[in-house]
């Protein structure tokens, strides 16, 4: 466990996250007194200095992101927390939001501030409604002390944050998407451009951050961007929440420096496999990631070198599954979550998921056809490259990186010796 810091989660456990006063007995609220005494200008610097990532899954560079929006021109714009965290295998945000609310409203006054928005929301999963009321009370309690609403701190800056709870739509993790359902439409991707940055949220210049991003963007603030810049390594720099589970004997989210291997991450941070099972393969990023072989369990857990086993940070969920999971039983669980969260929307999507599902249920049965797999790499390909959404895009990377790893299961070994003869 000792290879586990604590950057952005050095408040868990330190103070009561339903009261403001026990937040500020440990110095809470000095990354916006400090922000607030600085120029949006010298902000933005600071954060493309911590070359963060955005912690969302799509890992677009937040430095640029911020500098984007506040060059957007207008008066009046917005900054959405995505709180929906949908993901399977993805809790660190819930880590976030249950223990350290106050951090979260600091990152967004933060951004606010910084991109020059009136206005802030939170959108929350519906899944953890059982939040709401301590995230409604660590809003209220900021406007009561100031730290909301009107001349903040006497610095003429002005900000509001609204709690929206989501109903429990995957897709709805989706900027834009998100942003429909904010506005009390059905939760579906909208045509881009205009881009949200410009056009978001009742027609406002928008920027949407994930939970994380804007816990972040409050911790080296407060400490300065070196003491982040001291952890991970030069191509990633700083810390990440992950959430680790699945066969695994200690589950949970761990705040871990950029570097460490997927093994350390398994075995001395998880405790390895239970019951004497091996490890057969792990997923990161969520449902939408790819899937890697143990024989790989020495990776680095870095964007870069991730990368080059095709592999991405996503979201930071960690699955480990041992040897008592049929791959081909895998990839059917995910593809069932697909086809009970595509929007419908599109064509690619829709179609491709229905589909390539009736496939894997002919591999599940043993029934499949000569051209099956062939087939569903087909379409699977014609989703990745035509789906309207990021939901279309990355359905089939499960499917995809277990034909590429474990080619076996879908009788490529035995199709490959048949041709010989």
């Amino acid at each position: 466990m000792s290879k586990t810091v604590a950057i952005i989660t050095e408040n868990f456990g330190q103070y009561d996250p339903g009261s403001i006063h026990s937040y500020l007995s440990i110095g809470g609220f000095s990354a916006v007194k400090k922000a607030l005494t600085m120029s949006s200008a010298e902000i933005i610097e600071m954060t493309k200095k911590a070359a963060v990532k955005g912690r969302g899954g799509a890992a677009y560079d937040t430095g640029r992101k911020w500098a984007q929006a506040a060059s957007v021109p207008g008066e009046d714009k917005v900054v959405i927390c995505n709180a929906d965290e949908g993901e399977p295998c993805t809790f660190k945000d819930r880590s976030i939001l249950s223990k350290d609310p106050f951090r979260l409203i600091e990152g967004m006054i933060i951004a606010g501030y910084t991109v020059g928005a009136k206005n802030g929301y939170i959108y929350l999963r519906e899944e953890y409604r059982h939040l709401r009321p301590l995230i409604r009370n660590a809003i209220d309690e900021s406007l009561s002390n100031g730290f909301l609403g009107d001349n903040i701190l006497n610095t003429g800056f002005s900000f509001q944050i609204h709690l929206y709870s989501g109903a429990g739509a995957y897709v709805c993790g989706e900027g834009s998407t998100l942003i429909e359902s904010i506005e009390g439409k059905s939760g579906r991707p909208r045509i881009k451009p205009p881009f949200i940055k410009e056009c978001g949220l009742f027609q406002l210049p928008t920027l949407v951050n994930n939970v994380e991003t804007l816990a972040i963007a409050a911790a080296f603030i407060q400490h300065g961007v070196e003491e982040y810049l001291s952890h991970g390594t030069s191509g990633s720099p700083g810390t990440k929440i992950i959430s680790l589970a699945g066969n695994i004997k200690n589950p949970g989210a761990y705040e871990i420096p950029f570097g460490l291997t997927l093994r350390e991450i398994i075995y001395d941070i998880g405790g390895g496999i239970p019951d004497g099972h091996e490890l057969k393969l792990f997923q990161l990023g969520g449902a939408s990631g790819k899937i890697g072989p143990a024989s790989i369990v020495d990776t680095p857990y870095t964007y870069e070198d991730l990368a080059k086993e095709g592999l991405v940070v996503g979201s930071g969920g960690i699955l480990v599954v041992d040897d008592r999971t049929r791959v081909i039983d895998f990839v059917k669980s995910i593809q069932d979550f697909f086809i009970h969260e595509s929007c419908g929307k599109c064509t690619p999507c829709r179609e491709g998921n229905r589909q390539i599902a009736k496939i894997i249920d002919r591999f599940v049965e043993g029934s499949q056809r000569p051209d099956d797999l062939q087939t569903a790499e087909r379409f699977a390909n014609i989703m990745s490259n035509c789906a309207f959404c990021g939901l279309g895009e990355t359905a089939q990377s499960t499917l995809l990186s277990a034909i590429k790893h474990f080619p076996q299961e879908f009788g490529l070994t035995e199709v490959a010796e048949n041709e010989k003869h």
